[in-house]
């Protein structure tokens, strides 16, 4: 199994490499720089400013705390070592979009199994908009495989929960020592932290899944009764609260900075006002549209921190005064997010969206499949489909794209090939394995 893993992770990785180097001769060929501009050529001067040793900064007036300087550090390590050269980084990103890939594979098989796993892999190697995303001056690949960190983690802290694979199975596996289990615990903060570090969307995830890990180990005290309750749940307890040290240390650094530089102690940024009033205002599609940032030009008479709240306050009075146009709006990005097609003009080549949707279409539907049939694992549903949930929620708020979708379809094709398994086992003859049916990826 591990060799067909990594014929699997070289596909993967020379998918990539050819991916990278097309789109590179592309734009050069077109003079251009970046093939999504806004966010990208962004994202390339922080990096460079990183390596420069220059201020933390944006546009004038300076926006001191915009973008979360994960991804900004992954450009600037790339100048250090590349130069101050895109190719470089797409080469890099195609690196981590296939160790993306493996990390597929890992959480896969806690998951499930092997099998699940191996073919899990496969479908992220060979995704069209992963292999396409990869080489793109954009997050979502460095951001998905951070949020693959913190998935795994997360399986390996959950895997006493009630009706999980190992109950289903008759199987007493353990996540070890409580002594383990809070490093684990702290481990998983740091990992939502990181991620959180690229994209600050991620946050919320941590107190979501400590309240969820605290719902479960109560519901399994009705399975277990060997142990007082009291007990177990003093010692999950102590597990969420270090989940949230974790995170909390993580962040610490960046939240000091803003408080020395910015005047507040923020955690995340203070893009969140205009990104929120971008998807709710009068004239707001669902797509994005920052035309009226530069118009209302807030900046030149407020400060960074009260121009957010600002735009916080405009796009929930929009809401309280428009609460039918506000969920049309919700109903329309949760559209543009899963269309089996890309939104964007550039990429609505006929034969781009065929591909897309060829590969989209059959993925969900076996996720669906395995979805229902593992409607008891709770553990397999929430750390693959949860992050589906999770971003849709997201973005019927804000706007909605299918590069937001990318992050959370990784873990989903775990229950892709689930599904793809069971019908394959069940349509093959029984003579050729009359048990395989019983031992694949979902039982």
């Amino acid at each position: 199994m591990k060799q067909k893993v990594l014929w699997v992770l070289l596909l993967a990785l020379g998918l990539r490499i050819g991916a990278a180097l097309s789109v590179h001769t592309y734009l050069e060929s077109a003079d251009q720089e970046f093939l999504i501009a806004g966010d990208a050529a962004g994202y390339w001067e922080l990096g460079q400013k990183i390596a420069d040793g220059d201020d933390y900064t944006l546009y004038t007036p300076p926006r001191q705390a915009m973008r979360m300087p994960g991804y900004p550090v992954f450009l600037a390590v790339s100048v250090q070592f590349g130069g101050k050269r895109l190719l470089p980084v797409r080469l890099l990103q195609a690196f981590v979009g296939t160790v993306a890939c493996w990390f597929v594979y890992l959480l896969g098989t806690s998951l499930l199994d092997e099998r699940a796993g191996l073919v899990a892999t496969l479908l992220a190697a060979v995704s069209p908009t992963f292999v396409g995303f990869t080489p793109l001056i954009l997050s979502e690949t460095l951001f998905a495989a951070t949020l693959l960190i913190s998935l795994i983690l997360m399986a390996k802290l959950a895997v006493e929960w009630p009706l999980s694979r190992q109950s289903i199975d008759g199987r007493t596996e353990t996540s070890g020592t409580l002594k383990c289990r809070i490093w684990l615990a702290i481990g998983t903060g740091i990992a939502v932290g990181v991620a959180c570090y690229v994209r600050p969307s991620w946050l919320l995830t941590a107190p979501l899944f400590c309240v969820i890990h605290l719902l479960m180990t109560w519901f399994g005290r009705r399975h277990n009764a060997t142990v007082p309750t009291r007990v177990v749940m003093t010692a999950k307890a102590l597990e969420c609260g270090f989940v949230v040290v974790g995170l909390a240390v993580t962040l610490a650094p960046w939240t000091i900075r803003n408080s020395q530089v910015i005047g507040h102690a923020i955690p995340t940024t203070l893009w969140v006002g205009p990104s929120l009033y971008d998807g709710l205002h009068p004239a707001a599609t669902g797509s994005s549209d920052m035309k009226f940032f530069e118009d209302d030009n807030l900046l030149a008479r407020m400060t960074e921190y009260e121009m957010d709240h600002e735009y916080r306050r405009r796009a929930w009075e929009f809401v309280r005064e428009n609460p039918g146009r506000a969920i049309q709006l919700g109903c329309i990005k949760v559209a543009r997010l899963w269309k089996p097609w890309p939104n964007a003009a550039q990429f609505r080549q006929w034969w781009l969206c065929l591909i897309v949707a060829a590969f989209f279409l059959p993925t969900v539907g076996f996720a669906l499949f395995a979805a229902v049939r593992r409607k008891c694992d709770v553990r397999c549903l929430l750390l693959t489909a949860g992050p589906v949930i999770y971003f849709t929620a997201i973005h019927s708020i804000f706007v909605g794209s299918l590069r937001y979708r990318l992050p959370a379809e990784y873990p989903l094709l775990i229950l892709s090939a689930a599904g793809g398994i069971t019908i394959y086992d069940r349509l093959r003859p029984r003579t050729e394995n009359p048990t395989a049916a019983a031992t694949g990826g979902i039982s």
